[in-house]
């Protein structure tokens, strides 16, 4: 990396912190959807640190079911509960059973539906229960790792989100910027970051690598299928349940 462009990397760092999550970035960033792509996984290694500190700190004084659930109540609060809102957005939508137009529509509106109090409640829940299963399945060092890596491949899984569905809004919205230009290798590199710290896991590792690769695979072709597009709603849908699932793949007991 060359002097020029250091101001540059920091920058789009900078602008993705300051997107998906509530956390201090000193004087306000300069927007950059299409820098900030790449560092989606490095925001979720960021956060997943975070989330391995306030775990440890919780365990210090609760029992595991209650330093889950400080676990989840951080990974709400960190993003300022920005991935559940279009969690609960998407599900009102596609699971409205009207035309693709209409439920289009329907995820624009900022009132949460039936439906999409239902996702949420049970992706908080799946997650919480994944979070658990961590704790009590693993080392204590598998478990901290675990909770560094998933936020990241959660959030990794969004830029397969954008280079492989088209945007579905014509009048714009949260993540058209994100689709401005096509996707090349250069947004994907530092999602080796997550499956290296993978392949330093072991069997554990494995699980999370495939977890994420059959989780990317699914939740894209249902989208495919139901939507045939993609928008900032379902990005943040997609984060939510690539999270929620791959703490469950982890938690499994392997023993």
């Amino acid at each position: 990396m060359t002097r020029t462009d250091n101001p540059i990397f920091f920058k789009d760092l900078r602008a993705c912190v300051a997107f998906i999550t509530i956390l201090p970035t000193g004087k306000k960033p300069v927007y950059s959807p299409l820098g900030m792509i790449r560092f989606f996984p490095v925001v979720g290694l960021i956060i997943g640190a975070l989330l391995a500190i306030t775990d440890f700190l919780a365990s210090m004084v609760w029992a595991a079911p209650a330093a889950a659930l400080v676990d989840l109540i951080f990974l709400v609060a960190v993003t300022g509960a920005f991935h559940l809102d279009g969690l609960g957005d998407t599900a009102d939508g596609m699971f409205s059973h009207r035309s693709r137009e209409r439920a289009l529509e329907i995820m624009k509106d900022s009132r949460t539906g039936m439906m999409g109090l239902v996702a949420v409640v049970l992706g908080l829940a799946t997650k919480l229960a994944g979070i658990w299963s961590v704790k009590i399945s693993c080392s204590p060092g598998q478990a901290m790792a675990i909770f560094l890596i998933v936020p990241a491949f959660s959030r990794a899984a969004m830029i397969f989100g954008i280079k492989y569905l088209n945007y579905g809004r014509k009048s714009g919205g949260t993540g058209k910027d994100l689709f401005d230009r096509p996707l090349n290798s250069k947004d994907f590199y530092l999602c080796l970051i997550p499956l290296s710290l993978s392949l330093l896991l072991g069997f554990k590792g494995l699980i999370l690598i495939l977890g994420f690769v059959l989780g990317c695979a699914a939740i894209l072709t249902f989208y495919k299928r139901k939507m045939n597009c993609i928008t900032g709603d379902m990005l943040g849908a997609m984060t939510e349940v690539m999270e929620a699932w791959l703490f469950m793949a982890a938690g499994m007991n392997t023993s």
